[in-house]
């Protein structure tokens, strides 16, 4: 039996929801002041809570991940760190997706040697698929460029505007020169930020004169 139990939970960003780790984790019973998650990219260890969570374990602890990529993404230090929790810290580790690697059950010679096959390989895995994901989002930057295609938040300008938001500004632009309006009121019947509302503007203008 455990002393204590423990969840270690990783999602690569802010935007990710951890919910359906979370849940797995709960369902285990492992009470939930005692799951740790981090938003952090998988590429090392240096992350807040993990590191946390490193502090709390003690000998005969028991750590659940959901899978080795949740872990981290890179083989030699998943190898260093698994090393370091079951030799050194002398805790258990059970992953979730991979009944094989659970340290609690595998202590005679042979299931030891296929659990370590099994991490290496997994945790290779991990690696290669993060480098992959990087790759492809190298590529797809460099097709984009390619085409011309501007990367990062899309511009807006008079040529963007929907068929509503021209017939908006054309409709009310005489009674925000005469001051009818505000510019802030106009801005937001056109539903633009202040800055591209008045770079709009000025592109409008040079439309009537030119």
């Amino acid at each position: 039996m455990a002393n204590k139990i423990f969840g270690y939970i990783r999602v690569s960003s802010k935007e990710q929801n951890e919910a359906r780790q979370l849940k797995e984790m709960l369902e285990l019973g492992i009470d939930q002041r005692d799951i740790f998650i981090d938003k952090e990219s998988g590429k090392d260890f240096n992350r807040p809570k993990y590191q946390a969570l490193k502090q709390c374990l003690r000998e005969g602890d028991l750590l659940y991940v959901k899978s080795i990529d949740r872990f981290g993404r890179n083989s030699k230090e998943i190898l260093r760190e698994w090393q370091e929790i079951t030799q050194e810290i002398k805790a258990d580790i059970k992953v979730i997706d991979m009944p094989l690697l659970d340290t609690t059950q595998h202590k005679d010679t042979l299931g030891t040697f296929v659990s370590d096959l099994v991490l290496q390989v997994l945790s290779f895995v991990a690696e290669r698929e993060r480098e992959n994901i990087r790759q492809r989002q190298a590529e797809g930057i460099a097709i984009a460029k390619t085409q011309g295609k501007h990367l990062g938040r899309p511009q807006i300008n008079l040529q963007t505007l929907s068929k509503e938001q021209r017939q908006t500004l054309e409709n009310n632009y005489q009674a925000w020169k005469n001051k009818e309006i505000t510019g802030v009121r106009f801005a937001k019947m056109l539903t633009l930020k202040k800055n591209t509302f008045y770079k709009i503007m000025k592109e409008y203008e040079e439309t009537l004169q030119g």
